[in-house]
């Protein structure tokens, strides 16, 4: 029972940092973007293109390209992402039909173009890098990025980089302006260095090595609390001769304060070495995304 509640306290815990995300993000495109016709990549940059263009509204070129790319999605990448998506999605249109209003005639930053530029790159990849931290974006070509990299090893700010910059730059055909494209590519640097600072930052793995008298119980511990799995290792003191279990786990960077209070609330004096990984591969952690070589080999012979 106490698991369940726990459970479900994680997961509304989540949907609601998703939704800070969001409205970071979208405060950060309607306070310091917009105003100054700066475009962005992904589907919010198609849907500020259209508006300037047309005079439609950026929200719902923003829902109405999103449920479609949505509609895709849902197969390559699961209910839970899509779901997680799509309230994203819902919650960051929401927040920008008000903050458009707000933020319409009253610019922040609005002789400091380039300023404004930089401070709301920051937040929009800030937005879009917590909203990845769990398992959501704000749509467009985050989705894109994610379902590449479910099977490519490829960096998402690297994916979405390359899918933006021809947005960007087809926004001279309605501004004209070649100084609002560069500042389009000032804000999508920026919002790309954010969103892999995130991502590699929090998803980082660490391993540790504890040796303890108490190691059943904070392997225990680490199992029921942290959620994460420890293996244990016979080890032997060289100079007191005296047998010992060791510890060896693998986690989330993001994991490793939690570990480490474990640890320290069980015995205080345990040894223990904590050192970074640069890549984790395997149940609980990141899938090796490699081509076969014998399958492509198989491939090309029976195309041919």
């Amino acid at each position: 029972m106490a698991r369940k509640r726990k459970s479900k306290f994680k997961n509304v815990w989540e949907f609601f940092m998703i939704a800070v995300a969001m409205i970071l993000g979208s405060f950060g495109w309607c306070a310091f973007l917009l105003p100054h016709k700066i475009t962005i990549g992904g589907i919010a940059g198609i849907a500020s293109v259209v508006q300037w263009g047309t005079g439609v509204p950026v929200q719902y070129t923003y829902l109405i390209i999103n449920g479609i790319l949505l509609f895709v999605a849902l197969k390559i990448l699961g209910w839970k992402f899509c779901v997680r998506t799509i309230f994203a999605v819902l919650v960051f249109a929401i927040a920008t039909s008000i903050l458009r209003q707000v933020f319409a005639e009253h610019a922040l930053f609005a002789d400091e173009p380039f300023l404004a530029c930089v401070v709301g790159g920051v937040l929009l990849g800030a937005g879009v890098g917590i909203a990845l931290q769990y398992n959501a974006s704000s749509g467009g070509s985050d989705v894109i990025a994610a379902m590449i990299h479910k099977y490519r090893d490829i960096s998402l700010g690297r994916v979405i980089l390359a899918c933006d910059l021809c947005i960007i730059t087809s926004s001279y055909l309605v501004l004209n302006d070649w100084e609002k494209v560069i500042y389009g590519y000032i804000v999508l640097f920026v919002m790309t260095y954010f969103v892999d600072y995130l991502i590699n930052g929090m998803r980082g793995s660490v391993q540790f090595f504890v040796i303890s008298e108490h190691w059943g119980e904070i392997g225990t511990a680490i199992n029921n609390d942290v959620e994460r799995g420890c293996t244990v290792i016979e080890a032997r003191g060289f100079y007191t001769g005296k047998k010992v279990g060791m510890l060896f786990i693998i986690a989330r960077r993001s994991e490793a304060r939690s570990i480490f209070q474990v640890i320290d609330e069980i015995d205080p004096n345990a040894f223990v070495s904590q050192g970074a990984v640069n890549g984790v591969y395997g149940m609980g952690f990141d899938r090796m995304k490699v081509a076969h070589r014998k399958k492509e080999a198989e491939e090309a012979v029976h195309n041919r």
